[in-house]
């Protein structure tokens, strides 16, 4: 039906291009195809009654054009001697819809860039004044973040001049909420020197974690076992740990490892080497 109309709408559109291109008096007039679209537009808006009558008189006039057009049979006869076609337009679809969520991220990071990049609890690692910000959301559970620890001590140390923001995201299980309420409880003693070594301690830890392995590993790195079983209770603790959730589902991170590296969002797992290619492309669009 499409087809025909369409076939129907290019008659007429030739029509008036036709009597617009040449006048009564059979002299040549050069007039630009933006101005007869204008002027075909414009008719058709004010006598829109205009256009069924031309479709049908269109096709008595050429009863063979309802024939030329392609009919389903036809278009799935293509589509089967021709399947990269389908496949070809599957990639351009997946391709846009990578740029859309991308372009989604990007402003999703920005309209959340205070709580991302300074939320004044979250831990800072390598360059403080680094020229570029990455913020982690990891779990002490998590096998694949376990790996990215070592990966992203790599990344940080060879670039010099990357800001690393630590964010708890206890997803998998008492046990990562315990270690987590552990980690951000930390910052009480000795100033929050111990934070980044028991940070080190839990990823390191071969392993799940329960409130034995946790106290265990603090002790280790010299933390005060009694003082952080009661500041781990504490309500600023959980209203941190919440305020990471929150901002988790606003960016839609549902897993660890995830990464914000400028105005782009990571998921998942990713080598030292992939990390200093994002650094490289976004220090370059900066």
């Amino acid at each position: 039906m499409y087809g025909k109309i369409g076939m129907a709408l290019g008659a007429v559109a030739l029509a008036v291009s036709g009597y617009t291109a040449y006048s009564s008096s059979a002299k040549r007039i050069n007039v630009e195809a933006a101005v007869v679209h204008g002027a075909f537009t414009d008719y058709l808006v004010r006598n829109p009654d205009t256009i069924g009558t031309a479709v049908t008189s269109y096709m008595q006039s050429n009863p063979g054009a309802a024939n030329a057009a392609p009919s389903g049979d036809a278009i799935r006869n293509y589509l089967l001697s021709n399947p990269g076609v389908i496949v070809e337009a599957i990639n351009v679809y997946e391709e846009q819809q990578k740029i859309a969520a991308a372009a989604a991220d990007g402003d999703l990071v920005k309209a959340n860039a205070e709580e991302l990049f300074n939320d004044g609890f979250s831990m800072i690692r390598g360059n403080p004044d680094g020229d570029l910000t990455v913020v982690e959301f990891s779990d002490y559970n998590c096998g694949y973040c376990k790996r990215a620890h070592t990966e992203v001590e790599k990344f940080v140390e060879a670039d010099g001049n990357v800001r690393l923001v630590i964010k708890e995201l206890p997803i998998l299980g008492e046990g990562s909420i315990l270690a987590a309420r552990a980690a951000l409880a930390s910052r009480a003693q000795k100033d929050g020197d111990l934070y980044p070594a028991f940070n080190d301690a839990l990823m390191t830890h071969r392993g799940s974690h329960s409130e034995e392995t946790v106290m265990s590993l603090a002790a280790q790195v010299g933390l005060d076992v009694d003082a952080l079983s009661v500041d781990m209770q504490s309500d600023e603790v959980r209203d941190q740990i919440n305020r990471t959730y929150a901002l988790a589902r606003t960016l839609k991170i549902n897993g660890t490892p995830a990464f914000i590296i400028g105005n782009e969002v990571v998921r998942g797992y990713i080598p030292a080497e992939r990390l200093a290619d994002f650094a490289k492309a976004e220090r370059e669009e900066s």
